[in-house]
């Protein structure tokens, strides 16, 4: 059911709201949060797809804020409020409400969504796109529990990661974050089957890829080791090698989907890694309303301090020999690389 209302007033959408759900027979509201997403008319059906699927995992009331540029001084002037309300099989498993706050309305966004949110009930803000520097301090941010940017939609990933870093507040997250969920996760139990000290690790992922350089700053972090960042073509992050004193530990996915997962004295073993859609990455991080203490320790790192030991190398597409070789190596016993590291130190 779809509800258009134009130069109305938040009062008007919220009885708007009441009456939509008499009418398809649930007068109870069963919503968990709101979701407030930021966005623009060229983004809004992607970003409003993907909350709608996440609400199905996570019913809640999703509030689209779209602020729509003025072009002329008088239409700028002008403070005008139009909205679409959806609820039932419109709107997932929620309510959604979408706002379109023209000329000086658009700065007080605030005001409009305020008496719209649940009672007694979290809010999350999303930016898929253009989020503020500094998004706790943001008016919508600043009525939130938890914060969620994206720095691979920005125009300069690295240096939105640095942006990220200096401004982050206990409750601030990044979908590039949250992309390397199953890395770390797979990762982190390979350690556990062949636990031995790491002496070094690599990272290898396409150029200007925020997922890449935060998987590596995470394991410079946790591991206290030198990370090294090479470069592919893609997909995304499509491999990670761990140095350690009883063999090599390799995670390979270079089509996007499948990895192979290599260790010593272990058969390989395939490890489902698909890229996953915003819709997925989106419900996960609904999951969790407490800050992100993992990820503020990695962001904080700086990419600026992963890349001081040299260049990031652009490594090329492997064929099927190297990387034949490099599952080899992974299974064969650790080499003492001690004494060659003394020997050409001096």
């Amino acid at each position: 059911m779809k509800i258009d209302l134009t130069e109305t007033t938040s009062s008007k959408i919220n009885q708007a709201l009441v009456s939509a759900r008499r009418a398809i027979g649930t007068p109870a509201i069963g919503m968990v949060l709101t979701l407030v997403v930021v966005t623009d008319e060229e983004n809004a059906y992607d970003a409003l797809k993907s909350a709608g699927d996440a609400s199905r995992e996570h019913p809640s009331r999703i509030i689209a804020v779209i602020k729509r540029v003025s072009r002329s001084p008088r239409a700028r002037r002008d403070a005008r409020l139009d909205a679409e309300v959806r609820v039932g099989s419109d709107a997932g498993t929620g309510e959604t409400v979408v706002l379109r706050l023209h000329g000086e309305l658009a700065n007080h966004a605030q005001s409009v969504v305020l008496p719209l949110l649940l009672p007694d009930a979290p809010v999350v803000v999303w930016w898929p796109e253009g989020a503020p520097a500094d998004p706790a301090k943001d008016p919508l941010g600043a009525l939130a529990q938890r914060r969620i940017t994206d720095t691979y939609s920005a125009e300069l990933p690295l240096d939105e990661l640095a942006v990220r870093a200096a401004t982050y507040s206990p409750g601030d997250t990044d979908l590039a974050w949250t992309r390397i969920t199953p890395w770390r996760s797979m990762l982190a139990a390979a350690l556990d089957q062949q636990p031995a000290e790491v002496v070094g690790a690599t990272v290898e992922g396409e150029s200007d890829n925020p997922s890449c350089e935060l998987l590596a700053m995470w394991l410079a972090d946790r591991l206290g080791v030198p990370v090294e960042r090479t470069l592919s073509q893609g997909p995304g992050l499509t491999a990670v090698r761990m140095e350690t004193k009883n063999g090599v530990i390799v995670l390979d996915r270079a089509d996007g989907s499948l990895a192979t997962l290599s260790m010593q004295n272990q058969p390989d073993r395939g490890v489902a890694l698909k890229r996953r859609d915003t819709a997925e990455l989106l419900a996960e991080e609904l999951r969790r309303l407490d800050p992100d203490n993992t990820y503020a320790s990695a962001v904080k790192f700086g990419v600026d301090r992963l890349h001081a030991g040299g260049e990031v190398k652009a490594a090329p597409v492997a064929s099927a020999e190297e990387k034949a070789d490099r599952t080899a190596e992974a299974k064969a016993p650790a080499a003492k690389k001690a004494p060659a590291k003394k020997a050409a130190s001096k």
